[in-house]
């Protein structure tokens, strides 16, 4: 039975309820009638059901994915303004036990070269950064218990938030490891770190017992039910996402909203990120081998689809994506991507010998940050480096509530000005400071608040001439 409420993964991620969704969605997917009265009710800001959303998914009417799309963008301005927050991943580790046939991580393979990041090496890939400009990373780690134990992640969080370099310094560090306990998730809780994210990457449980043949990641239930530990752990903020390209896509796009709703349904709070990442080639793992890859229409449509259904959420796209890919989805309801990443273990303070290849997958968008951020301003973006709801306290619940009121663009827009100008001081080329300064001047008239813009002015001020970290 399809339970939102229950705390066993058979039941909040029902695989009868989502073939009966999939059904549905394909019986109703020329009928204008019904399309047009979810899109209705997608306007009023509330969200959808995974099956209305599906259907949506499922639409062949050109004008009324047209309508989506449209849609899925408004969506996005009236949550989160013309903002986009940048981060970096950081890769700690790739040793791991476990036989997923899609990761180059996986145990039996001996050409990827195993490395492992000293506290010293951390150290140097977190200056290194932070010369780049970031104040937000993603920290990323095989599963190990002997090479990577919680022991070594909860020393690596204290080495980052460590770090002060000139006007450098990382401000929330988000965590993407593998499926732990309760305890473990209450010990990263007190580590102070931002989102706790696992993708799923699929939620078909035949298929993910078949793609996770062995090691402690092929136990889906114990995987599945990992964002809920994260919650009674004291983690407020969790992120999710599948790998699309392992099953097929419709599958996995009802799967994550019945996890979505299944989060709101027993914490209140649904996901804080969704991520939708695309298998991508990697040191031993070729894409073309899975049945199950899409095309960028349909990467599109998903993106749009997902923004509709969890009006609140924040969408990430990584740079397994192109610069073409990402500047399209961008309209499409995305609010968060990542510029100048690696995914080798290291890279960053020094690029990685060519022999010596540790990457988890290929970048297909191997632009600076300072170009990602040049690129988003001519777009119209307004690039944000901001960290402020973390460390102000404005998380989960209380997140959310001020997210789901569109009031927290009151904070995130004039804080994303202030970051922006600190990026522009410290770090941006000449051309991506004058594109900046002439932005930010812009952006100010859309500050609602007249006491809001003046202190922003005055701070605006403050930081060139030295300093930095305000917030609101």
């Amino acid at each position: 039975m399809y339970d939102p409420k229950s705390a066993k993964a058979e039941e909040f991620i029902c695989h009868e309820e989502i073939e009966a969704t999939l059904a549905f969605a394909e019986e109703h997917k020329n009928d204008r009638e019904l399309i047009k009265s979810i899109i209705e009710k997608a306007k009023e800001l509330k969200g959808l059901s995974h099956r209305d959303a599906s259907v949506l998914l499922a639409c062949e009417e050109e004008d009324l994915i047209q309508e989506v799309y449209a849609l899925a963008e408004q969506i996005k301005k009236d949550f989160y303004g013309n903002r986009i927050v940048m981060f970096a991943p950081l890769y700690l580790s790739n040793y791991c036990v476990n036989g997923c046939v899609y990761c180059p991580y996986h145990y039996k393979n001996k050409t990827i070269c195993r490395k492992k990041l000293t506290q010293e090496e951390i150290k140097k890939e977190v200056i290194a950064l932070q010369d780049m400009g970031h104040k937000r990373l993603a920290i990323e780690s095989g599963e190990d218990p002997v090479n990577n134990p919680i022991e070594y992640i909860l020393e690596s969080i204290k080495t980052i938030y460590s770090i002060q370099h000139k006007n450098g310094a990382i401000r929330r560090v988000n965590v993407n490891i593998a499926a732990t306990t309760v305890e473990n998730y209450r010990k990263l809780a007190d580590a102070g770190i931002g989102t706790y994210i696992l993708f799923q990457e699929t939620y078909h449980k035949e298929s993910y017992e078949q793609l996770h043949p062995t090691g402690p990641k092929h136990n889906d239930a114990y995987h599945t039910e990992a964002h809920d530990r994260a919650m009674e752990g004291g983690i407020d903020d969790v992120g999710l996402g599948v790998l699309f390209g392992l099953e097929h896509y419709r599958y996995e796009f009802a799967g994550i909203l019945m996890h979505a709703e299944h989060l709101e349904a027993r914490f209140g709070v649904g996901p804080h990120t969704i991520s939708v990442p695309r298998i991508r080639r990697a040191d031993d793992i070729d894409p073309d081998q899975f049945d199950n890859g899409i095309d960028d229409d349909i990467f599109a449509k998903i993106c749009a689809c997902i923004r509709v259904a969890v009006p609140y959420t924040g969408m990430i796209v990584s740079t397994r994506e192109s610069k073409a890919c990402r500047e399209r989805v961008l309209h499409l309801g995305v609010s968060q991507i990542s510029g100048g990443s690696k995914t080798s273990v290291g890279g960053y303070s020094e690029p990685e010998p060519e022999d010596e290849n540790s990457a988890q997958f290929d970048v297909s968008d191997n632009r600076t940050l300072d170009e990602v951020v040049n690129w988003l301003m001519q777009l119209g973006y307004i690039p944000s480096f901001c960290t402020a709801c973390y460390r102000e306290g404005r998380t989960g619940d209380r997140f959310m509530q001020l997210c789901k009121t569109k009031q927290i663009q009151n904070c995130c827009h004039p804080n994303a000005l202030m970051t922006l100008k600190e990026y522009l001081v410290d770090y941006a080329s000449p051309e991506t400071k004058a594109i900046g300064e002439a932005l930010i001047q812009k952006e100010l008239a859309n500050v609602k608040s007249d006491k809001v813009r003046d202190i922003v002015v005055q701070r605006l001020d403050k930081i060139e001439e030295g300093s930095r970290d305000f917030r609101f």
